[in-house]
């Protein structure tokens, strides 16, 4: 059965600190990991309304659409190509103030303005990303990647 998750209102870094105590123990409970994958994209866009909460899963040379909320979405990515691509590529979070000054980067949808990818990782090996899109512009900074870098870090094996 599916359970609610309660974030109180308040700083982005408070939201974070009430939100991920939850996910740690939804997904410890779950051994699935799309279904882990699916829970964590929903609770994140619930909690901050963002416009595009997904995953890609590295699946042989590409990026395959994963569990995701938003509107449609990119299927496939190169390895290298856009912000996921490129934040898989180079096995790091990519803060994206704006899109549209990142070189290469594939607008799945013209509403999104800015973003933050965060890779999956099994030991070394990067096995996916997080993907997040806004509507708005500088959205994400450093409270997002750490905390991001930490939730992710729950669905490793």
């Amino acid at each position: 059965m599916a359970e609610h998750l309660t974030v109180a209102d308040g700083t982005k870094e408070e939201k974070y600190r009430a939100l991920y105590p939850q996910l740690r123990a939804l997904v410890g409970a779950e051994t699935d990991l799309i279904a882990n994958m699916a829970n964590v994209a929903a609770a994140i866009r619930e909690t901050f309304g963002f416009w595009w909460v997904g995953f890609y899963r590295v699946v042989g040379d590409e990026l395959l659409l994963g569990p995701f909320q938003g509107p449609l979405a990119c299927t496939r990515i190169a390895r290298g190509r856009g912000v996921c691509g490129t934040a898989w590529a180079e096995a790091r979070t990519l803060v994206v103030a704006d899109v549209d000054k990142f070189p290469g980067h594939i607008a799945c949808s013209a509403l999104s303005r800015s973003e933050i990818v965060v890779p999956l990782r099994c030991g070394d090996e990067v096995t996916g990303v997080l993907d997040i899109d806004s509507a708005e512009l500088s959205t994400f900074d450093e409270v997002d990647a750490r905390w991001l870098e930490r939730i992710t870090a729950l669905l490793a094996p």
